[in-house]
């Protein structure tokens, strides 16, 4: 996807946005500066997403021309999830099947916009993936992390 590359090109623009004391900020002020990092992100890669009104921002690359999942459907899905600086934290090896109810909730809320056999990218703000605690090692807490979905199927 055009995404892979656009990862790069914002490396050294967000090394400058993370905090050390990310546990100090208010969620309120992680989802201010969440904003900010995303739309840097946007205009420093050249892309246009759709922001909803909980604060998750998706792009559909390839819309698809099957069903839409519902938030506690169960789907199919391939993806990568990545910080904003590039690095991946989690991917499907293969096809992996999910209640979309037991995922995060930028995750689960941005597979109702997709269609089978689309391809879209989910912005994620904290409050909408892990939050202020983050998730193991690999994400810091208050952090935007971002996916590459494929929906496979509306099982």
């Amino acid at each position: 996807m055009k995404i892979w590359l656009s990862l790069i090109c914002a490396l050294t623009l967000f090394s400058s946005c993370s905090s050390d004391d990310s546990s100090s900020e208010s969620e309120a002020e992680a989802f201010v500066r969440n904003e900010a990092e995303i739309n840097a992100y946007l205009e420093a890669n050249d892309l246009t997403a759709t922001r909803s009104s909980t604060g998750l921002y998706y792009i559909i690359e390839t819309e698809g021309t099957g069903e839409s999942p519902e938030k506690n459907s169960t789907v199919k899905v391939t993806y990568t999830g990545y910080l904003l600086n590039g690095n991946i934290f989690d991917q499907s090896n293969s096809e992996v099947e999910f209640n979309a109810g037991s995922l995060i909730p930028g995750f689960s809320e941005g597979l109702t916009y997709m269609k089978e056999g689309g391809q879209a990218v989910f912005l994620i703000p904290a409050r909408l993936a892990y939050g202020a605690s983050g998730a193991g090692g690999s994400i810091p807490g208050n952090t935007v992390i971002l996916f590459e979905v494929n929906l496979i199927e509306v099982l």
